[in-house]
């Protein structure tokens, strides 16, 4: 492949060097690795927001503001003892990943859909990294939520678990039917995620009501069924065979 001349992000690039450098920004000289986590999580949320709503300038700048956070890193790991990285060493760590984890484009495996991608990415991620020994593994724990729900459903449904219901506990409404008493305001489950949406800000502003901290509530859930998961894999290990 022939390199591409990228003057612009070289001239970043340069940017990010100076203001580090002696002489230069003294905020960003005093910065690190830690002391910069809130600004990534801000600027990738803005970022979120930015591709929701559409706006293409805003989409332009919030993308900026995530590549200064990863030159920053950067060039911050290139000049702290110990570490001695580069962005070379990233962007060429990435490209070899990005290849080893394409072998539908790289290499001589065929795939005709995403479905078998995705079949790729686990068996690689499970060849790369030998050390996980659940499918929950690597999962940062520290997403908002509703995302981290998501994101270990879908795993646990790797591992064929799924939540136990509480005893107690109604069954789930059928869409469209009205269930009355169900964790859904209006009984029935929404139709779409508009409706979803609206059902869970109502649930969210209920819990509020009520002294009840939604987000810990949800995260306090998931780290049960996180333990269950994690059971059950356990179990699935000394069955005998």
């Amino acid at each position: 492949m022939t390199a591409a001349a990228h003057p612009a992000l070289d001239e970043l690039i340069a940017t990010v060097a100076l203001l580090r450098a002696p002489g230069g920004c003294p905020w960003d000289a005093e910065q690190t690795h830690v002391s910069l986590v809130q600004y990534l999580v801000e600027e990738c949320w803005e970022l979120i927001d930015a591709i929701e709503s559409g706006d293409r300038a805003e989409m332009i700048e919030e993308l900026g503001d995530v590549l200064y956070q990863v030159l920053f890193h950067a060039d911050l790991a290139a000049h702290t003892p110990g570490e001695d990285f580069d962005l070379e060493d990233v962007a060429r760590h990435m490209t070899a990943k990005m290849v080893a984890r394409h072998p539908h484009v790289f290499g001589d495996r065929e795939a005709e859909t995403a479905e078998d991608v995705v079949g790729f990415w686990d068996e690689l991620k499970a060849d790369e990294k030998p050390h996980r020994t659940s499918v929950l593994d690597g999962v940062p724990m520290g997403m908002p939520a509703l995302a981290l729900a998501a994101k270990v459903l879908t795993k646990a449904e790797k591992a064929g678990v799924v939540p136990s219901p509480r005893a107690d506990a109604p069954s789930a409404p059928v869409p469209g039917e009205s269930s009355p008493g169900e964790s859904f305001p209006g009984g029935s489950f929404p139709a779409d995620e508009a409706e979803l949406g609206e059902a869970l800000l109502r649930l969210v502003a209920e819990a509020r009501d009520r002294g009840l901290d939604a987000e810990r509530a949800l995260r306090g859930a998931v780290r049960d069924f996180t333990a269950e998961v994690r059971a059950a894999e356990a179990s699935a290990q000394t069955e005998p065979r």
